[in-house]
């Protein structure tokens, strides 16, 4: 049954529109979760915008520099900082987790084990990488 007009996005008087509250989410778990994930990009923009305005810091000099690096040692932007950490893990392991159903090469535990190994020796070749500038 076709619900609207050709040509038209608004459905046809007296047509069936489910009406469901904000907070429908709420109700089930599986959502609860999905939308947690869809969160994690906040604090995630907090730590991308401090990265991009300490590059901006660095192109200025020195001082404008040591002024960055004490913003950075505020508690609360460590904090932010954790955060923003922490929720990459978490949307790390969401993605991992839901990987192996969206394209099944090999058993789910392997996969998942794998791309936590690859994502360690990713940060961990860049930490190799980067230790003299640290």
């Amino acid at each position: 049954m076709n619900l609207k007009k050709p040509g038209s996005s608004k459905p046809e008087p007296g047509s069936y529109q489910p009406v469901m509250p904000r907070n429908w989410w709420l109700q089930h778990r599986y959502f609860q979760i999905y939308m947690l994930r869809e969160a994690t990009v906040l604090p995630l923009l907090f730590f991308i915008g401090c990265l991009l305005y300490g590059l901006y810091c660095l192109s200025l000099g020195e001082t404008q520099w040591q002024h960055w690096l004490a913003f950075m040692a505020q508690p609360w932007v460590v904090l932010l900082n954790l955060l923003a950490f922490s929720a990459s893990l978490f949307h790390a392991k969401t993605f991992f987790e839901l990987f192996p159903r969206v394209m099944p090469l090999a058993p789910p535990g392997l996969m998942i084990a794998g791309q936590w190994l690859a994502t360690l020796l990713v940060a961990t070749g860049l930490v190799l990488l980067l230790g003299g500038w640290l």
